[in-house]
């Protein structure tokens, strides 16, 4: 052996290295018999005619079941993760024979060979998959830039599966640059957990997408995530108790290179001899077709989800006794508060696949500078960049602001919708209409010869999508839609209520000046006890509704968000827009209906508000989703514009009719609706078929009510027991409103609304 001193003055380390043989292969001693699996067996030392021999079992193991030898003793017995940790001693000259549920076993325990790695700064790492090549450009890297010296890996391949990995490992170390000593572990069983499917399927993936729609593959203990605790023990008793400092990650991770001093120094200097790792997932924007996936290809991280994975750094002559080596953290000892050190995770090399979007929204990705850095300066790499996105530029003198709705027999309440909605500042109605029966057609082709409307027939028989997202995506393309500065999708029974200045867009736009997103929380309005259907306005009849401050069902904080429209986002959504462009993330200026930012963990999906985010200050959309008992005959009779497949039935009703509070702030504007529907109706043709519309609703009540089924249904709705539990419902648990009305006991009924109670049931599936 030579000594060689090496130095980097940009990475920031200074070591002695001591030259050590390149690659070295080893195997737990694992057995299996009598029902207990013993995954190693180390002889740590010979000492006063004694040897003592570390035993480390799989996790399950009864330790019960455990017998050593009567001239052996035990020193030492915990349970790591359900793993027992043996520490016996046995005579020299006596070989260790155990007992395994009555069955001996001969145990040839491996020595222990810790002057090897002796003064390294050392990694401990898993394998699960990633290539010779991978594994030799990760060495390279810590080699380079951390100045380790000395590797430990894992190796959770299953035996012959991967022939060419140890010629190649060989190989390239030869060729290296460094003298970093590698020693790779291999067990003869499977280390994974045994309720998941290989490590590398999207499914084990913690921000992956649609995992409920993930075919996944049956589990698969050789690939699964690790889920033997002990593994790390076994590393240390073997080769890494003398080393200098060992750092604990994976062969898919990359300690960052832009720290001051590197991490071995740190837990070197560290209280305790300990530090903490932190890493983040990063990701590829896209890999090049028919290239292997590289460290350098990893460029991006998500701008609102930082997952942070734990690790450790430790200097084992430091640490104090009884540490326990574990993935997550070292038992019986506590990180200095004062160091930590960082890692990259690389996601496309542990979790492999050629679309990115599989592993992760690609809505959330952002290219992190650094990452750049390390992957052009490092590894001379040239990944592939996310495309240059800018905001649209808003043209013209005045701002148009839109609506794009979905209608099915919403006939009798158009006119007054519209005339609401255009006294309060709005100039576009883009409405999408299917299968109606009751005038409605007829109504928006009339208002759209004057001007008022533009009208289509919903594409979604030939889309297969459902009406309301048929309807989206369909008016993504319209000039009304791509012209327009503000831009909001909502129904016919959602109402904009302005609460600050006069009650106008113009007021809310004023009050939030910087917004180009302001999200306005439902506020769920019931039937205020009317229960017969009348032709006047929803506003003005419907004052009843939910309390402001009120989290379930789930549904009474969903929202609606009037947004600008320039291009942040890729499309329309239900309840905002969707398929954020990542790269413009940090121009949104989303607030609530208070005025106050929102986070950026709502940037992407988020449909409904929180404790910490719903406002009702400058404004809210009161939705009115029952009206009358009559009307709701006629809305349950149509069916669902999304959900087609769900009945709207009593259940529903009790979801949605809250009579608990009185809120008469949107009648302020009354007078200039109605003087705008009056601007409508003086025209005789509109107002002819207003008139046919209403007719045509009582028409359908009158029909409805005569059948037998809906004669009992209307009679539940307008019975007392709906009519007071539409005045208890902020009472009551997210599980009462899954299970319905049905599951409230009489005596729940009976208390009074102003009581201080709450009342909930065991949770249940439900189809409504």
């Amino acid at each position: 052996m030579v000594n060689r001193e090496t130095s980097d003055e940009q990475c920031g380390f200074h070591v002695t290295v001591e030259k050590k043989p390149r690659l070295a292969f080893h195997r737990f001693r694992s057995l299996h018999a009598g029902g207990c699996t013993l995954l190693d067996a180390v002889e740590l030392r010979v000492e006063d005619g004694h040897r003592e021999i570390l035993l480390c079992f799989a996790a399950g193991t009864d330790p019960d079941k455990l017998t050593i030898p009567a001239d052996g003793e035990l020193v030492a017995s915990r349970s790591v993760g359900g793993s027992p940790l043996l520490t016996v001693r046995i005579p020299c000259g006596t070989s260790l024979e155990m007992a395994f549920s009555g069955e001996t076993v001969s145990i040839d325990p491996a020595m222990a060979e810790v002057g090897l790695l002796e003064g390294t700064n050392a990694l401990l790492a898993t394998r699960n998959g990633e290539s010779a090549e991978s594994v030799l450009a990760w060495l390279d890297f810590h080699a380079t830039c951390h100045g380790v010296t000395a590797a430990v890996i894992l190796d959770r391949a299953k035996p012959d599966s991967d022939p060419a990995f140890e010629g190649t490992l060989a190989a390239g170390l030869e060729r290296a640059d460094h003298d970093c000593a590698v020693v790779v572990l291999r067990c003869d069983i499977p280390l994974g957990r045994t309720d998941l499917p290989p490590e590398t399927h999207p499914y084990c993936v913690p921000e992956a997408p649609g995992k409920d729609r993930m075919k996944v593959p049956p589990p698969d203990p050789w690939t699964a995530p690790l889920g033997q605790p002990l593994v790390y023990e076994i590393a240390r008793a073997r080769f890494l108790a003398e080393a200098r400092a060992v750092a604990n990650i994976d062969v898919c991770d990359l300690l960052a290179p832009d720290q001051a001093f590197n991490v071995f120094d740190q837990a070197v200097a560290a209280e305790g001899g300990l530090i903490a790792l932190s890493g983040r997932h990063c990701y590829p924007w896209r890999v090049r077709k028919d290239q292997p996936i590289r460290f350098g290809d990893h460029i991006c991280v998500q701008f609102d989800h930082a997952i942070l994975r734990r690790r450790w750094c430790i200097a084992p002559a430091k640490a104090p006794d009884g540490t326990i080596w574990r993935l997550l953290r070292v038992g019986n000892a506590a990180a200095d508060d004062a160091r930590t050190g960082r890692f990259f995770r690389c996601m496309a090399l542990r979790h492999p696949v050629r679309s990115v979007s599989k592993i992760v929204p690609k809505s959330s990705l952002i290219e992190h500078p650094p990452l750049i850095d390390l992957s052009q300066r490092y590894f001379a790499h040239n990944p592939v960049r996310m495309p240059e996105v800018r905001p649209d530029r808003i043209t013209g003198h005045r701002e148009r602001r839109a609506i794009v709705t979905t209608m099915k027999n919403e006939g009798p309440f158009i006119l007054e919708w519209i005339a609401y909605h255009r006294a309060i500042g709005f100039d576009d109605f883009l409405v999408y209409t299917n299968d109606c029966s009751d005038g409605t057609d007829q109504m928006l082709d009339l208002l759209q010869a004057r001007g008022i409307v533009q009208h289509r027939d919903n594409p979604y028989r030939q889309s297969g999508l459902k009406p309301q997202h048929a309807a989206l995506q369909a008016a993504d393309g319209e000039p009304v839609v791509k012209n327009a500065t503000w831009v909001v999708c909502m129904d016919v029974d959602e109402y904009v209520n302005v609460k600050t200045g006069a009650g106008t867009l113009d007021d809310l736009f004023a009050a939030v000046p910087d917004a180009n997103m302001i999200s306005m929380t439902w506020r769920l309005f019931g039937n205020s006890r009317v229960h017969d259907f009348q032709d006047r306005f929803v506003t003005e009849q419907f004052t009843r509704c939910a309390p402001e401050f009120v989290r379930k069902p789930h549904q009474a904080w969903g929202f609606k968000t009037l947004y600008k429209n320039i291009g942040l986002y890729k499309k329309l959504g239900v309840h905002r827009p969707k398929g954020l462009n990542p790269q413009l993330w940090e121009l949104i200026r989303w607030v609530n209906g208070s005025g106050k930012p929102l986070p950026r963990a709502m940037y992407r999906n988020a449909w409904r508000s929180t404790a910490e985010t719903y406002g009702y200050d400058l404004v809210s959309l009161n939705h009115y989703a029952v009206r009358s008992a009559e009307s709701f005959l006629v809305k349950r009779d149509r069916g669902r514009v999304n959900h087609v497949d769900r009945d709207q039935g009593l259940a529903y009703w009790f979801r949605m009719n809250h009579n608990v509070e009185e809120d008469l702030s949107i009648q302020r504007m009354l007078p200039a609706a109605k003087a705008e529907f009056d601007r409508l109706m003086a025209d005789p043709e509109i107002a002819g078929m207003h008139d046919r519309c209403v007719a045509m609703h009582r028409d359908k009540i009158a029909e409805l009510r005569a059948a037998p089924n809906n004669a009992k249904f209307y009679a539940d709705l307008t019975g007392p027991r709906l009519d007071k539990l539409s005045r208890l419902l902020s009472h009551f648990g997210s599980n009462v409103f899954l299970a319905g009305p049905e599951a409230i006991p009489d005596e729940v009924v009976d208390r009074d609304p102003d009581d201080e109670f709450f009342f909930t049931v065991e949770k249940t599936k439900t189809t409504h």
